[in-house]
């Protein structure tokens, strides 16, 4: 397993960018790649992704220096394990609700001692064929990142319990996701969300797992970065369309 820069990042206080995508292209990943994004995550929750796609996305992203990470559907042990073998080198996990459930996270991601994951010559161990198991399983126990969702009113409540998890990296806030648990879908900016998004806030430590959150643009993302957040990602979509019809308007009536 490679060196996680992004996590190493955080571990030194840092902010870091990323990139959410949704298709399953190893090339779109790889011309992003020349962007400069700390990391790219592969949308396997909302995305059309699966484990063969995250395969080849993760050898694109480690061709220009980009942590690859996975955002899966579940919080299911065999559904993290086939992602995680891919060579990913961290996850996002949605819908974490208590300390048992992010407790289940970190048992699927993690080898023993810490976890229960399962061990095999997979892409992510170089087939067996580097070095011994019992090294490799050391470094990617400390390598692989842990970013779980909250999204909810109840995990909001349970968020002290579950901060004391330990192998979390990021708790992170996703405002659509929220708005929705709330009964308010798609008004992130409605006063009861952003009152619950605060809490979170207020609850995440500086020391400890990073805030984490999904930002539409850059002034958002500059915002949140002096609200504490320190793990950052927006949508290619969010990024991509205004460019477009910014470049189109202009084509089409001038500056």
């Amino acid at each position: 397993m490679r060196h996680n820069t992004t996590k190493e990042k955080l571990l030194n206080g840092q902010t870091v960018f990323g990139c959410f995508i949704r298709y399953p292209n190893a090339t779109l990943v790889e011309v992003l790649g020349y962007c400069g994004w700390d990391f790219i995550c592969f949308d396997g929750e909302h995305g059309m992704i699966e484990p063969a796609d995250c395969e080849q996305m993760t050898r694109a992203a480690e061709l220009q220096g980009v942590t690859p990470i996975v955002r899966v559907p579940v919080n299911q042990p065999h559904v993290i394990l086939r992602f995680m073998d891919t060579g990913a080198h961290g996850l996002h996990v949605p819908m974490i609700n208590s300390a048992a459930e992010a407790e289940a996270v970190v048992q699927a991601v993690k080898y023993q001692p810490r976890g229960s994951r399962g061990l095999a010559g997979v892409r992510a161990s170089d087939y067996g064929q580097g070095v011994p198991l019992s090294e490799y399983i050391a470094k990617a126990n400390a390598e692989t990142l842990i970013a779980i969702h909250i999204e909810t009113e109840a995990a909001v409540n349970r968020l002290p319990e579950i901060l004391k998890v330990p192998g979390l990296d990021v708790i992170f806030i996703g405002p659509t996701d929220l708005s929705n648990s709330l009964g308010l879908p798609g008004q992130q900016q409605h006063p009861k969300v952003q009152a619950i998004m605060q809490r979170i806030v207020e609850s995440v430590p500086r020391e400890g797992p990073a805030l984490g959150i999904m930002v539409p643009n850059a002034e958002a993302a500059h915002a949140w970065k002096n609200r504490g957040a320190r793990y950052i990602t927006v949508t290619l979509e969010n990024v991509m369309n205004p460019a477009i019809r910014n470049y189109l308007r202009i084509a089409r009536e001038g500056a």
